[in-house]
């Protein structure tokens, strides 16, 4: 008798235009969750609540950034979907405006959380966008999302046992 395939998490990170935050996001939790030999147990993906940079790459600095700690962001922008909400158990929203647009748009409010509050060791409650910023932001904004994404895949893998 064959084995069944156990239902796979799913985790959705969200920031404003799918460029810089949840790419990040999306890249660094995939990662860890490879480093522990249990991506097969997760279906992630990021996208934007708006449309501006559907199909484009993630943002040179992000890249760089990413690319300096052993990660290739490879997938394009794209807006959340109705769909996403029926898809993905997680809705993770890097700040207050992403969570109440996803709130805005119907997404489960049971769904819907910020990255942040997963990592007590953060003192901020958002993920700022370094968009119009200098690389200093981005370099501070892998160390965030980096400490964030560990202590979610701590919650999840604790969760989905």
């Amino acid at each position: 008798m064959p084995e069944t395939q156990p239902l796979r998490i799913g985790v959705l990170f969200v920031c404003m235009g799918n460029i810089c935050r949840s790419p990040l996001a999306e890249g660094v939790f995939l990662r860890k969750a490879d480093d522990r030999g249990v991506a097969d147990r997760f279906l992630v993906d990021s996208a934007g609540t708006g449309g501006w940079h559907a199909g484009e790459p993630a943002d040179p600095r992000v890249r760089e950034v990413a690319g300096r700690n052993g990660l290739a962001l490879t997938g394009t922008a794209r807006e959340v979907c109705p769909d996403d909400f029926v898809r993905f158990d997680h809705l993770i929203c890097m700040d207050d405006a992403n969570l109440a647009d996803l709130l805005d748009r119907g997404a489960p409010s049971q769904r819907v959380r910020l990255l942040l509050e997963f990592d007590s060791a953060q003192s901020m409650r958002e993920v700022p966008d370094p968009y119009y910023g200098g690389a200093d932001g981005f370099e501070a904004l892998y160390a965030m999302i980096d400490s964030a994404c560990e202590a979610l895949i701590i919650d999840m893998l604790g969760t989905a046992t």
